[in-house]
């Protein structure tokens, strides 16, 4: 076999079957791991081409679905130019010599390393070889000489391209100099020259771009092009987090004109290209203070006796036509964002909240997907395409959840009927293998400058759950239409959501981890990880362990991404799954919504590869919108601990890092750390298998999950950081750390 080792690559790659002394089936390939083995392979012939099919018996693929996969990885390592295409399907790893491409983390200090795909481990790049790279950027580096015993090194020869190239921060002006001081993530200040100041002041927010970078200079060269505001404003820290992480804050004045021209009026030309839902009971459901609303759900006997449900989407493709600067900006921003105290809408409020919601008492244009259902939820008929309807009433999540508690109330038959089906839907779901997390959801109340006043938790009931059950059955269905292969049609490009299946050895840490709770989950195949793992979270809830075991749960699966590679979505259990219900806050459904009327017009499919980079977009914009939303909930809970210095609270630790232990208080699940440097009475070491840090001398372990009281001893807003002391334990003098951040005069 030209292949060197390939019972060694199979092995090394199913991790959990070379554990498994019982010699169980292994759980199958995730991509990660996939990714890996691949690379493997073509390291061991780095000089020869492969197709699918080849790499697939290399590293012991062996179904349709997971020879599937290999193929989606192989032109994933194309895209990342990892691998050459040397003729149609057979690729060659591509010669890199001493160097590669990766991507750089830096901390605090200026040092970090740099991840590629074509290296087996992460590379240790010292302060002094960074050159001028940054955190995020993507940077080709050359490999030095390993030393015996030592991490591999290397020294940044290129910056291919920034991850960004504009900074959050706080001006900082003396008498010969101005600088912008950014995050501590930014391990230097940018030196703003006086006349690129733009009229900010000492100490306010502001957004500064690099301009310059000469090679000698320790600082980057700057210009003020937004202040934000004095520190402490609720407005300008929302739009700090924003800016921090790239997020428009407001819109161009020309998007917001191009809105205010679009026309609200539905002619009769228009109707009759659709069909007519105005007769048909119909309603949405939504949050309390939902404006915009994207989704409505009508109902109604048919004469042969089945139930006919439309899921109705806002047709927002009809208002926001393609290369128009509405369609620019949505594409641009690809989702809306929800902070703490505001939404930050990806289409201006006109069209979000206005044209294309669906409010109650108007008539509105949908895409719709229509379904039969019999009275066991089976589908027994579907229909998709352009709808008008009108919606009767407007329900906020708590007025429906009273119609099915009480059994009375406006449409109280619909309401009924539709749970009773989603019920039914939901239980058939997860006999599929869907997993179910549901999080309880921390809300702050704010007053109206922003300040929090209290804490209160918002679970998911069954009219959230009667929601969600139909909006995923419309994705699921919309993804099967268009792209199942049938005896009459071929697969045609979409933009699906897709989750991979979780890491192996992840699960294993957690399965290690949970058991000392006196629980376990089954790891030797797909479908026994999805029933123990549901089983496991019946078990816990309730249990003051719920907390840390539902987000570590959270953690070893793999994140949801868009693709136009389908690999089904894990979670779910789907293996075709899309987005189509939210185009108001979502680009990806606008996409959908464009696809499936070109498909439902017997369009021709479209070239995957554009849809795929639009694809990649909207999941980096997605990571951003939820890395803000995190931020900005973090900067709530310092803002609302800020004056309980000194206080007291029992709390569970829901993190553990070779820095600190992370607690959450029980009573309002705020979340703050004891660094390590301040447990005095022994030396604690970081046992990161087992989720503990463990004293030298007295074997005291504090572990993930310990339940323990802690004392608020210090609220940093500007770190948005909260420092906790454990109750018992003396809290030392106070530590003054000057960051080694560059700073030079320039005259």
């Amino acid at each position: 076999m030209f292949i060197k080792n390939i019972g060694y690559l199979y092995l090394q790659n199913q991790s959990i079957m070379a554990k498994d002394k019982k010699n169980k089936k292994a759980l199958s390939f995730n991509k990660s791991g996939l990714k890996k083995a691949i690379l493997s392979v073509y390291y061991e012939n780095s000089n020869q081409s492969f197709n699918y099919k080849q790499i697939g018996a290399a590293v012991g693929a062996k179904d349709v679905g997971e020879l599937q996969l290999v193929n989606v990885v192989l032109q994933e390592l194309r895209d990342a130019d990892t691998v050459v295409e040397t003729e149609r399907g057979k690729f060659r790893l591509k010669s890199q010599g001493g160097t590669a491409t990766g991507t750089v983390e830096i901390n605090s200090k200026g040092y970090g390393q740099v991840r590629s795909e074509e290296l087996d481990e992460p590379v240790f790049v010292s302060a002094a070889n960074m050159n001028h790279a940054l955190d995020g950027d993507k940077v080709r580096v050359r490999l030095y000489a390993r030393r015996k015993r030592s991490n591999p090194e290397a020294e940044v020869i290129e910056v291919i391209e920034r991850a960004k190239t504009t900074f959050v921060g706080t001006i900082d002006i003396s008498q010969f100099s101005a600088f912008l001081v950014p995050n501590k993530k930014t391990p230097f200040d940018l030196f703003i020259p006086k006349d690129k100041l733009m009229g900010a002041k000492h100490g306010q927010k502001a957004v500064a771009r690099i301009m310059d970078w000469p090679e000698r200079a320790r600082n980057p060269f700057a210009e003020i092009i937004d202040v934000l505001g004095d520190a402490g404003n609720n407005n300008t820290e929302m739009h700090a987090i924003l800016a921090e992480f790239g997020l428009p804050y407001g819109y161009p004045e020309a998007v917001n004109q191009a809105a205010d021209r679009i026309s609200t009026v539905i002619t009769e030309e228009e109707i009759s290209k659709r069909r007519d839902f105005r007769g048909v009971p119909t309603f949405t459901i939504d949050p309390a203070d939902a404006k915009d609303f994207d989704d409505a759900l009508s109902i109604q006997k048919l004469e042969n006796g089945y139930w006919e449900v439309g899921v109705h989407i806002a047709d927002v493709t009809f208002y926001v036509k393609p290369e128009s600067l509405l369609e620019d900006e949505a594409y641009n921003r690809a989702t809306s964002v929800y902070l703490v105290d505001r939404v930050v809408p990806m289409l201006p409020e006109i069209l979000s909240n206005g044209v294309c919601s669906l409010r109650p008492n108007e008539d509105k244009l949908c895409f719709s997907a229509v379904f039969q259902i019999d009275d066991n939820s089976l589908v027994i008929n579907e229909w998709f395409g352009r709808t008008i309807i009108h919606s009767d009433r407007r329900f906020a999540y708590e007025d429906a959840q009273q119609v099915i508690e009480t059994g009375e109330g406006d449409l109280k038959e619909e309401i009924l009927t539709l749970d009773r089906l989603a019920k039914q839907l939901r239980a058939i779901r997860f006999e599929n293998g869907s997993i179910g997390f549901d999080r309880v959801e921390v809300k702050f109340e704010i007053d109206k400058d922003g300040k929090p006043l209290s804490v209160f938790f918002k679970e998911s009931k069954d009219s959230n759950k009667l929601i969600e059950e139909f909006m995923l059955l419309a994705n699921k269905r919309v993804a099967e239409f268009v792209g199942k292969p049938g005896a009459k049609k071929k697969e045609r490009t979409l933009v699906y959501r897709i989750h991979d299946k979780p890491d192996p050895d992840k699960l294993d840490s957690f399965n290690h981890f949970i058991k000392r709770f006196g629980y376990g989950i089954q790891t030797n195949n797909p479908q026994t990880v999805t029933a123990s793992m549901n089983k496991l979270i019946e078990n816990v809830a309730g249990k003051k362990e719920q907390n840390v075991i539902e987000t570590l749960a959270i953690r070893t699966m793999a994140k949801a991404e868009y693709s136009t590679r389908n690999i089904g979505h894990y979670g779910l259990g789907f293996e075709y799954y899309t987005h189509f219900t939210s185009p108001i806050r979502r680009y990806p459904d606008m996409m959908v919504h464009r696809l499936l009327q070109r498909y439902l017009e017997d369009g021709r499919s479209v070239q995957a590869d554009q849809y795929e980079g639009m694809c990649k977009h909207s999941s980096e914009m997605e990571n951003r919108a939820a890395s803000a939303e995190r931020a900005s909930i973090k900067y709530k809970q310092v803002e609302f601990m800020a004056d309980k210095i000194g206080q007291q609270f029992k709390g569970v630790i829901s993190g553990v890092k070779e820095w600190g232990i992370y607690v959450e208080i029980d009573e309002n699940k705020c979340e703050g750390m004891v660094p390590l440097f301040e447990l005095t009475d022994d030396f604690y070491e970081f046992d990161e298998k087992n989720y503990c840090i463990i004293g030298r001398r007295s074997h005291k372990k504090y572990q993930l999950g310990d339940v323990i009281e802690v004392e608020i001893a210090r609220a940093n807003l500007e770190k948005k950081q909260l420092d906790f002391r454990i109750v018992g334990e003396e809290l030392p003098p106070q530590r003054i750390k000057t960051p080694a951040r560059g700073r030079k005069k320039y005259s």
